[in-house]
């Protein structure tokens, strides 16, 4: 009798265990049909493991893996006794380690060698020590891409000759995620979220470069099974979708450049603004000092109320009064319509650059074309806000939408000149402007002849 009470003992906690889950789906569907739960039951082991490290609160799990951590760091020898554990972990109340280690040995984390009276760290253990130190080690890089980890995952899974489709299909994910926060991002037209966009997809195409090499190893390996080829492939078309939003940023960035609103002369633009207001964390500290006295407010005594009431009265009467006639006429005033400052401006660099224009069409000596003209030679010299203003004109050159208008800044749009920028800088002795990108004019022969 003793021996069939203990037999259905397992069969009875394993009836209650399927009855409980068996609880959080619907009524007519088996969780035992449910092919997930197969894999997840069938990995009970490994799961208990990690149950048994992160049940509870964050400091209970933060002691259990420091011992565990301690102990499988001692390469030094395998086999632990209970002074060597006190000894390496002195800086443990005795009470709080032999709880901890009473945990680890009931989930078989660590095992308990009976005959020797030694503690020893289980295979289990250390593979479970190793996937989280590798996340953690991951954790600490810059990767704003978040896809280290799972990219290391798939290449040691590919090394060993065990990759599974559900390593590729979580990159696969993450890589569908990054594609749509960027076209969000592009989609918004918020240079800042566009920039921080981009500097993030810099880090994924780095990913990206990186991962090629391994899904196309996967992709010509013949024992893959075709779920395995169809997640690889699909891993490559997102790389590629991803790789290809390049042209992407740089038309909303050129977009936003055209678009951006520089305020006067002084060379600033609403984005130098927002970036300002940006590095102060309180924004209602800058009105500080901007009132200097309260708002008083003022109340309407009886005088104050009579006057108003007269002049009230007063007015409808006039109005009432028919006119009598037309008034005497009068000379308008003489006014000079002056250029605004800008406009003045603007002519002025549109002649220079058609002279330019001009002069760079006629062939030197050995009847080639003269060679392009550097930048800061054009625009200097010149003061910084002149300077700015300048700069600020150069991309509508070449621009087709600008060029169909009518304006001064269409016929600078319609000039035969090309505006090649780089990404460096040089150094100018200049009173006004200390340096500038390296940049260039050249003539666009392709083109037809400059707007007069």
């Amino acid at each position: 009798m003793a021996s069939a009470a203990a037999a259905a003992d397992p069969n009875q906690t394993e009836q209650e265990h399927h009855d409980s889950l068996q609880a959080h789906f619907q009524p007519n569907v088996s969780a035992e049909e449910i092919e997930q739960v197969f894999h997840l039951k069938r990995a009970q082991p490994l799961l208990q493991v990690f149950t048994a490290l992160f049940h509870g609160g964050f400091d209970g799990v933060l002691v259990r893996l420091l011992v565990l951590r301690e102990l499988a760091a001692d390469a030094a020898t395998t086999a632990f006794t209970r002074p060597d554990i006190n000894q390496k972990l002195a800086y443990l109340l005795p009470e709080s380690l032999e709880t901890v280690l009473m945990r680890l040995r009931s989930n078989q984390l660590l095992a308990w060698d009976a005959q020797q009276a030694v503690y020893r760290v289980t295979p289990m253990a250390r593979n479970v020590l190793s996937a989280i130190d590798g996340l953690l080690s991951l954790g600490r890089s810059e990767d704003e891409a978040e896809m280290g980890f799972l990219l290391s995952q798939v290449a040691g899974a590919q090394a060993v000759g065990g990759v599974s489709v559900e390593q590729l299909q979580h990159l696969l994910g993450r890589l569908m995620e990054l594609t749509e926060e960027f076209s969000d991002a592009i989609a918004s037209g918020s240079e800042f979220r566009l920039r921080a966009a981009q500097a993030k997809w810099n880090m994924a195409c780095d990913w990206v470069e990186k991962g090629s090499e391994i899904i196309l190893a996967i992709t010509g390996d013949e024992n893959a099974d075709s779920a395995t080829h169809r997640a690889a492939q699909a891993i490559g078309r997102a790389q590629s979708t991803l790789l290809n939003m390049q042209g992407m940023f740089s038309r909303a960035l050129n977009q936003i450049e055209r678009q951006r609103v520089h305020l006067g002369q002084s060379g600033l633009s609403t984005t130098d603004i927002k970036r300002w207001l940006l590095q102060h964390e309180d924004l209602a500290s800058l009105a500080e000092g901007a009132i200097d006295q309260p708002v008083v407010p003022l109340f309407s005594t009886p005088a104050e109320m009579i006057d108003v009431a007269e002049t009230e009265l007063l007015s409808e009467r006039a109005a009432g009064v028919a006119q009598t006639g037309l008034p005497s006429g009068m000379d308008a005033p003489t006014t000079i319509n002056d250029a605004p400052a800008m406009q003045l401006e603007l002519d002025d660099w549109l002649a220079r650059l058609s002279d330019f224009a001009d002069l760079a069409r006629r062939p030197g000596a050995d009847g080639a074309a003269p060679p392009p003209l550097a930048i800061h030679e054009a625009l200097l010299p010149a003061s910084f806000a002149v300077a700015s203003y300048r700069a600020s004109m150069l991309p509508l050159l070449g621009d087709a939408s600008e060029a169909s208008l009518q304006g001064a800044t269409a016929k600078l749009a319609r000039l035969p000149v090309n505006f090649t920028p780089t990404d460096e800088m040089i150094q100018l002795p200049d009173l006004h402007v200390a340096a500038m990108s390296i940049a260039s004019l050249s003539l666009d022969l392709e083109s037809g002849p400059a707007d007069e």
